[in-house]
């Protein structure tokens, strides 16, 4: 309930006709594409930016998931409820970052190898059915972090529409709930590998380990935003962790 009296604090301050403005901005930048594949997690950011592609493009646009083990079954059911709900064309795809040693190092380009293990498998698809462009949920506040995946998109020349119409994690959130969109006030939620230290490999048994142990605490009368909140609070904990982790290894050199 704080998470959302808070959003709605922040987006109450927000200009309407200036989001709108970028909204529309984001409208032009998909039509001008004619078809799309969108990198779909089910995210606050992949799902408003699948709605808008199935708005402006309908079955043109194709919400694809990685059918990865490093995504949690719970977040896959709330992937597939959403594009239901809101009638998006959606398929999975299967990714293999779990058969590359790199990934499994579970170094700090970890997210890297992730993303370029699935944008190749989408370049695949698009390949097979002419659809020249991959789009996907980065946004414009997403710039100035650390975040390994955005080198593996600008090496597959992968678009990212919500950044090219200047859109911020909060202006999403605002256009998502006036569209109805129940993602709107939803947590970041990294995947599971993000819940291993640095250093410490990622297998398949030890991130099926940690989701066995948080559908425990967190049943399915627990609301989402309260198991997200707790999750992406361990993640961010677990980033700083990492960060010190980072600058403490040159001196161990």
């Amino acid at each position: 309930m704080a998470y959302n009296l808070a959003m709605a604090n922040l987006v109450g301050l927000m200009d309407a006709a200036a989001l709108d403005a970028k909204q529309e901005r984001l409208f032009a930048t998909l039509a001008g594409l004619g078809r799309v594949i969108i990198a779909y997690s089910g995210g606050t950011d992949s799902a408003y930016l699948a709605w808008a592609a199935n708005r402006v493009l309908g079955n043109h646009a194709i919400a694809v998931t990685a059918d990865s083990a490093s995504i949690p079954e719970s977040h896959k059911r709330d992937a597939e409820d959403f594009v239901r709900r809101f009638g998006i064309a959606h398929e999975y795809i299967e990714t293999h970052e779990f058969e590359n040693p790199d990934y499994l190092k579970n170094d700090a380009n970890r997210c890297f190898h992730c993303k370029d293990e699935l944008f190749t498998q989408l370049e695949a698809v698009g390949q097979a059915r002419g659809i020249a462009h991959i789009i996907y949920g980065v946004n414009q506040d997403d710039l100035g972090d650390y975040r390994p995946g955005q080198n593996a998109a600008k090496i597959h020349q992968v678009k990212a529409p919500l950044v090219e119409a200047g859109l911020s994690k909060a202006e999403i959130r605002e256009l998502s709930r006036v569209a109805g969109l129940p993602t709107w006030d939803r947590p970041a939620s990294a995947c599971l590998s993000s819940r291993i230290p640095y250093g410490t490999p990622v297998t398949i048994q030890n991130i099926k380990t940690v989701e066995k142990g948080e559908e425990e605490i967190f049943p399915d009368s627990m609301s989402q935003s309260m198991a997200e909140g707790w999750r992406s609070g361990a993640a961010k904990a677990l980033e700083r962790e990492n960060a010190a982790l980072l600058d403490a290894a040159p001196l161990a050199a």
